[in-house]
């Protein structure tokens, strides 16, 4: 198709319609390309609305567009290639807005579809504080819904892309699509590497077209746009930025509000990683400078820079209150698991890096000092601190600016009246003593999973399931996910652990003897059988209370109470060993015997002759009389009542016993004997035990003093 320069711009926007409608997506490509670079930026004027909301669909979710948000490279390989090719940073479409940049193009947005709380400052016309909308609005007497904001051809792009993601409608429940994989945000990711460089501060410049140079936006504008939510995965391209001021204004805020969230009411649970590699990002911009420094080892971590101590200070609730937050998360963990030992390990080796403390403790200085009097100091402007300022000065304007900075970061996010809890203080400070403790139990409980993992049987837990082996579960161990992982698990955990308690030492400047008595003090909770003894308790009005260290133990498995069953055995919960149908069906079967026949079972166990002994052994519930009512504070009898003798059939309804029918049978038929003869020689069998049994246990019991 060929456009005749002289072609007026609707018969122009008129063809590029109907070429919509008629021709195919890869041919319609190709004649925008051609129209960018041949024509005039005055003739590209008119067509480039249509052409924004061709791409990202309509505002009012109408028109859905290029449908970037669905469009995948492995179902539709072509139009994706083709699309990425169109919209990339250095592709046709940018050129085009490089072109309208450069003639000062002005393009209506409307007001009514800005985020709510802009549209309605807007409307009541106050102007938002983001300089984003600074000479961009014009306010009419009556303000309403029909106010537009003037924005250039980058502003105008940008504000449709980002919108397109929330306005187009919601993807049918049986489509499947993977964000990593949809030209969307693919897109996202490719302009915050072009226009949010890590290295360098202007992106990389176009070839000039005929219809003259194209400038670059400036690439600080992805963090002026208020509206434009920017993805945690940026936070590392924030952060070298030249514009440094521009974070706290549009990222530390809603971070820190969300981080704060996210550290009282997320899950105890290992997905908590994915919070804490986020909050790490943005404490750590030195590590995504131009100028970084080489990786440092483990045992040489990053050194903080000087220069970084005014990013320190004017985010140091970030540091310092969030950190106060994560002692609170561990306490409560099982550090035991090797993830949650990594997620310690991280943070400890994070604040240990050389000079970051002594950052942080200073800022909390400047925050504590007293409030200096300075005439006229509402009025002062943020601007970098001097070092003109004389010895003889009556003010030290240096630390003066430094300190209202401070302050202002604190009161900002937390108000006039916050309560600051310092994180050198004497109550963070006892916080981490209680996590230095912890973790050396946890070490200390590591090592003896591990130990019992190494002396159990390969095949204890299937006998174990069977019933075969015996079930002492006082002195064994809650479920750990170490376990499951093996040694490995158990030596990385070991690891993590040793070197996070090392970098709180460093942090906090504890000593070894602090350190050493917590090792002291674990070692004198073991009796010497090497079971646990009675969890961490207080004695409160009704008994022992836990303490939370109490509380510790029992997530971690490093003490237990001693639990029993001290109920009817026949009731008790049905075990894993067990067949549930069956043991229900036992139970109703042996009640009705026990209700049927009563009687007649009583006077039999009254008779002093064999048949009585024989009946008292089998139909009486043995050691009833001698159980025991357990509990923390101390132990007493049970009430005395009177049982009469009854029928057990529960043991039928154990693997233990059908596996071992079964491998009778089995053995029988190697020798060539049926399953009747079979089953007779076990009824014998059992006859002869069951009658031994009741002479051996009268005769103990006449024996007994």
């Amino acid at each position: 198709m060929a456009f005749p320069h002289l072609q007026q711009p609707s018969f122009l926007l008129a063809s590029l319609k109907a070429d919509s409608i008629n021709k195919p997506f890869a041919q319609q490509c190709q004649d925008l390309i051609k129209v960018i670079e041949d024509f005039p930026a005055k003739e590209l004027h008119t067509i480039f609305p249509w052409l924004v909301e061709s791409i990202f669909g309509s505002l009012d979710g109408v028109l859905v567009g290029w449908n970037l948000s669905c469009l995948q490279g492995r179902v539709n390989p072509v139009e994706y290639s083709i699309v990425m090719e169109f919209l990339d940073p250095g592709g046709p479409m940018m050129k085009l807005v490089y072109k309208l940049q450069a003639e000062d193009c002005k393009f209506d947005f409307p007001v009514s579809y800005l985020p709510g709380p802009v549209k309605a400052s807007i409307q009541e016309c106050i102007l938002p504080d983001s300089p984003l909308y600074h000479n961009k609005v014009q306010f009419t007497p009556t303000g309403g819904l029909g106010l537009n904001l003037a924005l250039n051809p980058f502003e105008y792009y940008i504000f449709f892309f980002a919108l397109s993601l929330i306005t187009q409608k919601p993807l049918p429940v049986s489509l499947h699509v993977r964000t990593s994989d949809c030209a969307y945000f693919i897109l996202v990711d490719r302009y915050l590497s072009w226009f949010l460089p890590t290295e360098g501060s202007v992106p990389p410049p176009l070839s000039s077209s005929p219809g003259g140079t194209s400038p670059s936006p400036p690439p600080r504008f992805l963090l002026k746009c208020g509206f434009i939510t920017i993805p945690w995965r940026c936070i590392k391209k924030c952060s070298p930025l030249t514009p440094r001021a521009a974070v706290p204004r549009f990222v530390q805020q809603k971070l820190y509000l969300f981080l704060e969230h996210c550290f009282g009411h997320w899950p105890l649970d290992a997905s908590f990683r994915a919070v804490l590699e986020m909050w790490l990002s943005y404490l750590q911009p030195w590590r995504y400078a131009p100028d970084k420094q080489a990786p440092g080892s483990d045992s040489q971590p990053w050194c903080v820079l000087e220069k970084w101590a005014p990013f320190v200070q004017e985010n140091l609730l970030m540091y310092t209150k969030l950190f106060v937050g994560f002692l609170n998360r561990a306490l409560r963990t099982d550090l035991v698991s090797p993830k949650h030992a990594l997620m310690v390990f991280r943070v400890a080796k994070v604040f240990a890096q050389p000079n970051l403390a002594e950052m942080i403790q200073k800022g909390e200085q400047l925050f504590l000092e007293p409030e200096l009097v300075i005439p006229h100091r509402q009025h002062r402007l943020f601007t970098a601190p001097t070092f003109t300022g004389s010895f003889l000065s009556p003010w030290p304007p240096v630390v003066t600016d430094a300190s209202f900075k401070v302050k202002s970061h604190v009161y900002s996010l937390e108000g006039q009246d916050c309560k600051y809890t310092p994180m050198f203080g004497p109550e963070a400070r006892t916080l981490v003593l209680r996590l230095a403790q912890l973790i050396t139990q946890a070490k200390h409980t590591a090592k003896s999973i591990s130990d019992q993992c190494a002396e159990t049987p390969a095949g204890h837990s299937f006998l174990s399931w069977l019933g075969f082996s015996s079930m002492d579960t006082n002195g064994s161990y809650t479920a750990n996910d170490l376990d499951e992982m093996g040694q490995d698990s158990v030596r990385k955990t070991d690891e993590y652990l040793e070197k996070a308690l090392e970098y709180l030492r460093q942090i906090f400047r504890l000593s070894e003897a602090q350190l050493r008595q917590f090792t002291l003090a674990l070692g004198t909770t073991q009796d010497e059988n090497g079971k646990k003894q009675l969890l961490d308790c207080i004695v409160g009005e009704n008994g022992l209370i836990l303490t939370p260290l109490g509380r510790y133990q029992i997530i971690s498995g490093l003490r237990r109470f001693e639990i029993e069953y001290q109920g009817d055995a026949e009731l008790q919960p049905i075990q894993s060993y067990e067949i549930a149908s069956l043991v229900r069906t036992l139970f109703r079967l042996s009640s009705a015997i026990n209700h049927r026949f009563a009687g007649q079972m009583a006077a039999l166990c009254s008779r002093d002759d064999f048949l009585g002994s024989f009946c008292r052994y089998h139909l009486t519930e043995p050691g009833l009389a001698s159980r025991h009512l357990l509990s923390p504070v101390g132990r007493r009898q049970v009430a005395g009542h009177t049982r009469g003798p009854r029928l057990s059939l529960r043991f039928l309804g154990s693997y233990r016993t059908l596996v071992s029918l079964l491998l009778a049978f089995f053995v029988a038929s190697l020798f060539c004997v049926g399953p009747l003869p079979c089953t007779l020689l076990l009824t014998l069998g059992y006859v002869l035990y069951a009658s031994a049994m009741p002479l051996l246990t009268e005769q103990g019991k006449l024996h007994q003093p």
